[in-house]
């Protein structure tokens, strides 16, 4: 039996952070890890370059069934404050487009960071441990195989769902339900979009396809604008991983791959200057010429070779009501495989805002992804994990 004050189930960015946290106010902690090494999704976001943080982070920002929630934390520890650490680490970074800021070298610099204020704590750190069981009776204790480990806080960092090839699973959530939790339906977000029937067959050809677009829920209650990426499977790309969160299967979603602006008076403008020139080639000064070809298939294969002043007014605005507002239900998306980020998960009623401890029982955390908090694309998850951790270390 090995005697801590404080462990911490998950090496991820949240449980990390935590660590540092109560290590430096003097706390003997442990972070126990089940994969070979810590920080592997931090390691794999952003491209290799880590998007750690946003400058325009906000409660707005976040999904949860209590949208207050977040609050608290992110009020508390800032970006500013996580963008200070990283200075003070010199790693060099780079604001990229909304705000979102990356590694200029490599999202190791981020991992290296951790793991040297972890040491600077005097933090263990164990990979590679299959925790078999977690009790509570004076104290916490988890056990794996050859080893127990004992103390008076329990943090819960075990992340989401998404991406189990790097290790994901449920175990949180069976932690939770064990110590009497309520947990949320899970689904995957932050995720692309899959289609069937002729739909499939028109992104699998327009497959590596990018262009800016608004995509918009079916009754435009959310709207992302920003480009899309047609696959061979669907549709990618920040605007549609950002919808993706706010989808639920069966409904239709509004794509508009002409975002800011309103095709009725492009066309009509267009017929009226030349009136022999062809549909086809107005809208290719506009879209990519491949997509016009492939709307032109789907919607007005009859106007293909037809001049605009043969064309009534009222079909025109038909086409431009199609292009502003093309209606398309998505068959699925491509589920927790690809995933950013995992909706759902430890309702939030049953958790202290100012702490992340339970109200169900004294001593027991959770922080990061494995909470009903999720942010969106652009380093909203990370500033979560950051915020949400250094709430519990300051008192576990």
């Amino acid at each position: 039996m090995k005697n801590y004050d404080v462990i911490i189930i998950g090496g991820g960015a949240a449980g990390l952070m935590c660590a540092i946290v109560a290590g430096r106010r003097g706390r003997r902690v442990i972070v126990l890890e089940h994969t070979g090494k810590v920080g592997k999704k931090i390691l794999m976001s952003g491209g290799g370059r880590c998007n750690f943080t946003n400058l325009h982070c906000e409660p707005a920002r976040y999904i949860s069934a209590n949208p207050n929630f977040c609050i608290s934390a992110l009020s508390r520890y800032t970006q500013w404050d996580f963008i200070a650490l990283v200075e003070l680490h010199d790693i060099a970074y780079q604001e990229k487009s909304q705000g979102q800021l990356f590694c200029v070298n490599s999202s190791q610099d981020i991992v290296d960071m951790l793991k040297a204020e972890c040491a600077k704590a005097e933090v263990e750190i164990l990979t590679d441990i299959d925790i078999e069981a977690v009790n509570r009776n004076e104290s916490f204790t988890a056990s794996c195989k050859g080893a127990t480990f004992m103390a008076e806080s329990l943090v819960v960092a075990t992340g989401g769902l998404s991406i189990p090839k790097m290790g994901a699973s449920d175990f949180g959530y069976r932690l939770a339900r064990q110590f009497g939790l309520q947990v949320l339906e899970t689904r995957a977000g932050l995720v692309p979009f899959t289609f069937s029937g002729v739909l499939h067959e028109l992104t699998e050809r327009l497959s590596g396809l990018s262009l800016p677009a608004s995509l918009s829920t079916a009754n435009a209650a959310i709207t992302f604008t920003d480009s899309i990426l047609f696959t061979h499977r669907g549709l990618s790309g920040p605007a549609a991983l950002q919808l993706s969160s706010y989808w639920h299967p069966g409904e239709e979603i509004h794509l508009n791959p002409l975002p800011g602006q309103d095709a009725e008076p492009l066309l009509l403008q267009a017929k009226a200057a030349q009136p022999k020139i062809r549909l086809r080639t107005v809208l290719s000064t506009v879209l990519p010429r491949a997509l016009v070809l492939e709307l032109q298939i789907l919607w007005w294969s009859a106007l293909a070779e037809t001049r605009l002043t043969d064309i009534p007014d009222n079909a025109l605005r038909t086409v431009a009501d199609h292009l502003n507002n093309w209606t398309i239900k998505p068959a699925a998306t491509e589920g927790y495989r690809t995933a950013e980020v995992t909706l759902g998960g430890i309702d939030t009623d049953d958790l202290s805002s100012r702490t992340m401890e339970s109200k169900r029982q004294a001593g027991l955390y959770w922080i990061g992804e494995v909470v009903d908090v999720t942010g969106h694309l652009g380093g909203f998850n990370f500033q979560w994990a950051w915020s949400s951790a250094q709430a519990a270390g300051q008192v576990v």
